[in-house]
């Protein structure tokens, strides 16, 4: 690792280091696979311009960041740091990040190995780009490389929702995968509270689908489901969200946490 000199990031790679007592190699054809796999998966999804990165937790760097950050932030890869990233942090936001890094890795910490997969994290932060200005960044992460006694590698994927997010405090979600329990819009308690889903599995797919802007065609093609079931559902989750029109339902899924 390169000099560094940030108390701020030392503070954060202690919470790493606790998950992880080694260094290993990462076997490229797997990390590809696993990449592929969680892009075509519905536990991460993008609504705008994104870039993703594989995180080293034993370094606390990047071992990877794909092009897609020129876009987003404007930066090269090549010039990326996790501490570089850290450091672009808005002020009124860094607090959040070392809250939510502390709570997600005591939440991996107490979680049996078998129900690693079937977990993502998310939270959304405040982002300085190579222009001066903000852009909300959501945080979405899920883990590829581990064993029974440590958390090597995770892959990280990086949303520019400035255009769904105006305002308001970050907000940070685990959410379970396959039946496995939520924890929506966790506040700074010492411990963890699962949340109710208001949303059933089809409507979570369709409610991924919707914050992406895909039609309900589209989204019928893709379910292997009518357009009729499709309309009803979108008519169901507007409901059970108390919004009127899909822009709020976005906006709202981004603030509590949902997706």
């Amino acid at each position: 690792m390169k000099g560094t000199t940030s108390n701020y990031f030392l503070t954060a790679h202690k919470f790493w280091k606790t998950v992880v007592n080694k260094e290993t190699a990462a076997d490229p054809v797997k990390l590809q696979q696993q990449i592929e796999m969680h892009q075509r998966l519905l536990n991460v999804f993008q609504a705008g311009a994104y870039y993703y990165l594989i995180f080293n937790m034993y370094t606390g760097n990047a071992d990877f960041i794909s092009s897609g950050v020129k876009q987003v932030l404007g930066y090269e890869p090549e010039e990326m740091s996790v501490e570089f990233m850290m450091d672009k942090i808005h002020p009124d936001d860094k607090s959040f990040f070392l809250n939510f890094e502390y709570k997600v890795v005591e939440f991996f910490k107490s979680l049996p190995f078998e129900k690693i997969p079937f977990y993502k994290v998310q939270y959304d932060l405040r982002m300085k780009a190579s222009c001066g200005t903000y852009r909300r960044m959501l945080h979405q992460a899920v883990q590829i490389d581990y064993d029974e006694h440590n958390y090597y590698r995770t892959l990280c994927f990086e949303t520019d929702i400035s255009h769904i997010k105006l305002e308001g405090e970050p907000c940070f979600s685990i959410i379970g995968l396959d039946g496995e329990p939520s924890y929506y819009n966790i506040q700074n308690t010492p411990s963890f509270t699962k949340s109710y889903d208001i949303f059933t599995k089809r409507e979570r797919d369709i409610l991924k689908g919707i914050i992406e802007g895909k039609s309900s065609k589209i989204l019928a093609e893709e379910l292997f489901i009518s357009l009729h079931t499709v309309n009803a559902h979108r008519k169901n989750i507007l409901s059970k969200a108390n919004v009127k029109t899909p822009l709020d339902l976005v906006r709202k899924a981004i603030k509590e946490g949902w997706i």
